[in-house]
């Protein structure tokens, strides 16, 4: 069930970070840099803060997945270059990434004995740690901070994957209610305009 997790996460995160690529007229290499930071990058952080292997150096699975992706993207062009990151495409994987990366950095705490406070902790870096670490290589203010309620969705989840735990009631069934949950909150949240009050 984690690899599932993992695998949407990744193929979700995959396509917004390629389109991010595409929307800063990045070259071969920037696509691919984009496309491998916003897919990988918060597992990578995920596993070292919890002192695991990271999965993508242990799997080749990720890592031909993306480049399938990219081809996949290059060829066939399901996207409109205008306002890629209003695009319905880009809102739905990124939210479909924030989500699986959510649930799949919860499950890993738990495993590694965390309470409430790590799971969320973790929850929260492996979900937004690839956009970030994608923005700040080129040199664009995070996206969790420009959009509302981005950053609140990973920790709803966390939350919930911890009760979940708590009853025991951790299944696919649940978690996969946890994964629609927690896309369809992101895209609402974006589309209505969400935002946390400001002090």
């Amino acid at each position: 069930m984690f690899e599932l997790i993992e695998y949407i996460g990744i193929i979700a995160f995959g396509v917004s970070g390629f389109l991010v690529a595409i929307r800063h007229n990045l070259d071969l290499l920037g696509v691919f840099i984009s496309t491998f930071l916003t897919a990988l990058g918060g597992g990578l952080l995920r596993d070292v803060l919890i002192d695991k292997t990271p999965y993508s150096f242990t799997h080749n699975q990720p890592a031909l997945i993306l480049l399938a992706l990219i081809a996949f993207m290059i060829l066939f062009r399901p996207y409109k270059k205008s306002n890629i990151e209003q695009s319905s495409i880009f809102i739905l994987s990124d939210s479909l990434g924030l989500s699986s990366f959510s649930i799949s950095g919860a499950m890993l705490a738990i495993k590694s004995g965390f309470n409430l406070t790590g799971i969320l902790a973790v929850s929260f870096i492996s979900a937004v740690g690839g956009g970030i670490l994608r923005d700040i290589i080129i040199n664009e203010v995070p996206f969790i901070f420009k959009t509302g309620f981005y950053g609140t969705v990973t920790l709803l989840i966390g939350i919930v994957i911890y009760i979940l735990y708590l009853f025991n009631f951790i299944n696919f069934y649940t978690l996969i209610a946890v994964l629609i949950f927690g896309t369809i909150t992101r895209v609402i949240a974006y589309y209505k305009a969400w935002n946390l009050p400001k002090i």
